[in-house]
């Protein structure tokens, strides 16, 4: 069933215009009567096409109730920014697997250092277009937001704010994902480098601030498989896979 999504909702008129109308009537080719579904804030709103016009698509709203692909968890992925096909990749598997907000984070041994101003006006709107596919594709109740890049003292910051943050980190010590502990745990944070990973100094930091260090092992993964394989183990340790 076609997914679309919307910040604010009347249940009473509810109403799609612009691209949607328009990829609803000329893309899709859809009739009255037809069945699509509107996601507003994690709650999907189970619609039948009342009528169409040339810009707009009126619904009838049949059901609603909460998006079951959203897990009961928030999870922030802190990505120190990589190559940007590897932070594409990452981002659209990142919203397949549940996560909520990617940060990307400019720390010391990223190969890839943009512009900052270049980021916000040219790639951010396409790294943001990827989420959305990949949150429509994927069947969830929110668009994920890529945020702006920021510095790894903000990052650190907003890592303090939540109620747990996992440091991944591909020198041995730390603890596995299983010994952390995720008991009553509503927001949590990864924190994943790019391809040169972090210096001593910078998961110090992290640690410091409260971060869970973790080792997945022996076999260092790269920085597009990391967060994959992190994201997934989280999800099945808190029942959300």
């Amino acid at each position: 069933m076609p997914r679309f999504f919307t910040n604010e909702i009347d249940e009473n008129n509810i109403v799609l215009t612009g691209s949607d109308a328009n990829h609803i009537g000329r893309s899709l080719r859809m009739r009255t009567g037809e069945a699509v579904t509107v996601c507003c804030n994690g709650t999907d709103y189970c619609c039948t096409i009342g009528s169409i016009t040339a810009d707009t698509v009126y619904l009838d709203l049949v059901e609603k109730h909460r998006c079951a692909a959203e897990p009961n968890i928030e999870v922030t992925l802190f990505q120190a920014v990589p190559k940007l096909d590897k932070l594409e990749y990452i981002i659209q598997k990142s919203v397949e697997l549940g996560v909520s907000r990617i940060v990307p984070v400019l720390t010391r041994r990223c190969v890839s250092r943009p512009d900052e101003k270049d980021f916000e006006k040219k790639k951010l709107p396409r790294l943001n277009k990827i989420a959305e596919e990949a949150a429509k594709q994927s069947g969830r109740g929110i668009i994920p937001e890529v945020t702006s890049m920021v510095s790894l003292k903000e990052a650190l910051s907003m890592m303090e704010k939540l109620d747990r943050t996992v440091l991944l980190y591909e020198e041995e010590g730390g603890c596995s994902f299983g010994e952390v502990g995720f008991d009553g745990v509503k927001s949590v944070g990864l924190f994943i480098g790019s391809e040169g990973g972090f210096d001593r100094e910078e998961a110090e930091s992290a640690v410091k601030i409260g971060a869970k260090q973790v080792w997945l092992g022996r076999r260092i993964l790269r920085c597009e498989t990391a967060p994959i394989t992190a994201l997934s183990i989280l999800m099945f340790l808190t029942n959300n896979m």
